[in-house]
């Protein structure tokens, strides 16, 4: 591999790539429909487009890059916080609502980077929840329970 060939936007595009390509081949199993009358498989399939297209530039400017920066050491804590804080939501929003999961699993997941202190995660959580609170149930009037049954509110 050419020196100017950057080894982080070569692999991030491919990454892309990848999951356009996955998302796209799961969307065939739905009804697509069309951009007025769309199908449970319309929007996965434009997105899967939209993957594509950016892991295609990103892995157009991986070869024309002239400067590699090193890799460096995998965040595993990040990273751990990030999954387990998906998995805690999806355990947990039937049970406490959307409020409280939310704001457990924004919490978690703002201290999955080294640059986050206490205050930046506190303002996180609440901006986070209180957008999320008011285009899910308020703006789209999705039935969410704010509250859940776990909980003596």
């Amino acid at each position: 591999m050419d020196a100017r060939k950057s080894l982080k936007d070569l692999i991030a595009g491919l990454i892309f790539i990848a999951f356009g390509l996955a998302f796209g081949y799961a969307s065939l199993g739905y009804p697509i429909g069309t951009a007025l009358r769309m199908g449970p498989g319309y929007f996965p399939l434009v997105l899967s487009g939209i993957l594509i297209v950016l892991g295609a530039a990103i892995l157009i400017q991986g070869f024309f890059a002239t400067a590699e920066s090193p890799i460096g050491p995998t965040p595993w804590l990040g990273l751990l916080l990030l999954v387990s804080a998906l998995f805690i939501f999806g355990f947990t929003v039937h049970g406490l609502g959307l409020v409280p999961s939310l704001m457990i699993t924004v919490f978690m997941s703002a201290f999955a980077s080294r640059r986050t202190g206490i205050l930046g995660a506190l303002g996180l959580t609440v901006g986070l929840t209180l957008v999320c609170v008011l285009i899910f149930v308020y703006g789209l009037g999705l039935p969410l329970q704010l509250f859940g049954p776990w909980l003596a509110l």
